[in-house]
């Protein structure tokens, strides 16, 4: 599947084609060329192959029905935020976004994850993929006879912070290109009572979709602050998105309140915080060759306690 959305500046109304997928990611541009099982579409910086069993619609623009340029999805760094997406229930939102979240294996477990770009940029939390060497990615890919499960294995790990517990993943596979990714949203706009939901594989069960309401919008933990809600997670749904009702990522979820009876209280980090660790990645950037990059913290001075001699004038 070609999830992509852009706008080709350069091409006039009367030339346009708005297509849109199965998935409901909407492109706009030239189609050079139509068979029978594929549409060559020209986006102004790139041409693609779209398999004509992705495509819903297929629509002629004119000069009314060509799509404004807020209404297309945006690159920021190397992910990308989509002004004007429209709210939708969860049933719909699941069909637009499920594709693009994943399922991270490795020899000790299981998380999720979630593609943000064309590049096949994987997010999810440090702690899933920390110390180890072999990584196995699992998309769900939509046919006409149901789900497909499709493993990568050639798996790259770009950064990881522990004390973020934030991590980027890389599919080092040309199939990437085609995978869909899901838009990232303002983690700042969110409210106390508004509903959210989360997708992942929390206990090995693939695919859930759970919902829930944000309880409070930024709780202190660990000396960094969380998205508290009351959105179902468990082990195997870390480092998979809480998404908000337009689809946008708004979270990623590391961890939960353990206890008996103790159910409905999922932390979640912000989006924006996964921003700033997207645009500063090389900060965390990962050396294969000394996978705990050498850090070491020192211990502060303690305050001298002992009085001051007196100065003699």
């Amino acid at each position: 599947m070609i999830a992509l959305m852009a706008c080709a500046g350069s091409l006039h109304a009367a030339d346009a084609t708005r297509l849109v997928l199965k998935n409901g990611t909407e492109m706009q541009g030239q189609v050079l060329r139509e068979r029978e099982d594929t549409v060559l579409l020209d986006l102004g910086f790139t041409v693609l192959n779209v398999p004509r069993a992705e495509i819903a619609t297929l629509e002629k623009l004119t000069s009314k029905t060509a799509a404004p340029a807020s209404a297309v999805a945006k690159s920021e760094d190397i992910y990308y935020v989509e002004p004007n997406r429209g709210p939708l229930t969860v049933e719909k939102n699941v069909d637009r976004v499920a594709e693009a979240v994943v399922q991270i294996q490795t020899a000790s477990g299981l998380g999720s994850g979630f593609i943000i770009n064309k590049l096949g940029y994987v997010m999810t939390n440090q702690h899933v993929i920390a110390g180890e060497r072999e990584i196995t990615v699992v998309v769900y890919r939509k046919r006409p006879g149901g789900l497909e499960k499709q493993a990568f294995t050639k798996v790259k790990i770009i950064a990881m912070n522990g004390f973020l517990d934030l991590a980027i993943l890389q599919i080092d596979d040309p199939a990437a290109a085609t995978l869909p990714f899901v838009p990232m949203g303002d983690s700042d706009a969110l409210t106390q009572g508004q509903q959210v939901f989360a997708i992942g594989s929390p206990l090995g069960l693939e695919r859930s979709v759970s919902q829930g309401i944000v309880s409070v919008k930024a709780r202190e933990t660990r000396g960094t602050w969380c998205i508290q809600s009351t959105t179902q997670i468990n082990p195997g749904n870390s480092g998979g998105p809480l998404f908000n009702a337009r689809g946008e990522v708004v979270g990623v979820n590391n961890m939960k309140m353990a206890g008996v009876g103790v159910e409905g209280l999922g932390f979640s980090i912000p989006a924006n915080v996964l921003k700033l660790f997207l645009k500063n990645r090389d900060a965390f950037a990962f050396d294969p060759r000394n996978p705990n990059a050498g850090f070491r913290y020192l211990t502060p001075p303690a305050p001298d306690t002992q009085p001051e001699s007196p100065q003699t004038p």
